[in-house]
């Protein structure tokens, strides 16, 4: 039997655009699912999300156990982990859109809002833009250079510099990526990014932290 990849659905999610760029990437086994003892049993997981970080902690959330389940599977058992867009930014601890909301608290840090530092500079950040990887910590050999389609408003702050695995540029630097361990989150959508998207995930597939 193929290996089971969990792509979670709580609600928050392009889950069609994934499931099929997952597909594509040579994932021969997708499990899209809101069930935590199908989460448990997963050797991979994928947790994507789309809209505000508030909505989408409230939606994984309201899904009886899933917290619990994410947790012991990836911080516990140490199973290859991808966070996509808002999905990466609920690794943080916590989220300053729409007020405070806790977060899975993986990787210390706040999601905050991009600030206009250049009246040139729009926000959202939406469209294609350079991926720079910071090669320093497990997790940076999933990531090469190129360039990847964005789309927020919101950002991550790592704590540590270390948990940076790749950086963009709009008006300043934004976390691009984050790393850890056997967790990758990735604040661009590579069921978007066509070819430099599909790599990666290709990669993600074949990752043993």
């Amino acid at each position: 039997m193929a290996e089971a990849l969990a792509l979670i659905d709580y609600g928050a999610g392009n889950l069609h655009s994934v499931n099929n760029a997952l597909l594509a990437a040579g994932a021969e086994r997708v499990a899209v699912t809101s069930d935590p003892d199908l989460v448990r049993g997963a050797q991979r997981i994928v947790l994507p999300g789309v809209g505000s970080f508030k909505a989408c902690a409230e939606g994984l959330r309201a899904i009886d156990g899933m917290e619990e389940a994410l947790t012991d599977r990836v911080v516990r058992d140490g199973i290859p982990f991808l966070g996509i867009c808002v999905g990466m930014q609920l690794m943080a601890t916590r989220g300053l859109e729409h007020g405070t909301t806790p977060g899975l608290d993986w990787i210390a840090g706040d999601v905050v809002a991009i600030e206009r530092t250049d009246p040139a500079i729009k926000v959202p950040h939406m469209g294609w833009n350079d991926v720079s990887p910071m090669r320093h910590h497990d997790g940076a050999e999933l990531l090469e250079g190129g360039e990847a389609y964005f789309l927020h408003s919101y950002h991550f702050e790592p704590e540590s510099g270390r948990d940076i695995a790749a950086m963009t540029d709009h008006g300043g630097g934004l976390v691009a990526a984050v790393a850890r361990d056997n967790m990758l989150g990735v604040q661009f959508h590579p069921e978007k990014s066509q070819a430099f998207g599909l790599s990666l995930l290709a990669r993600f597939l074949e990752w043993m932290p």
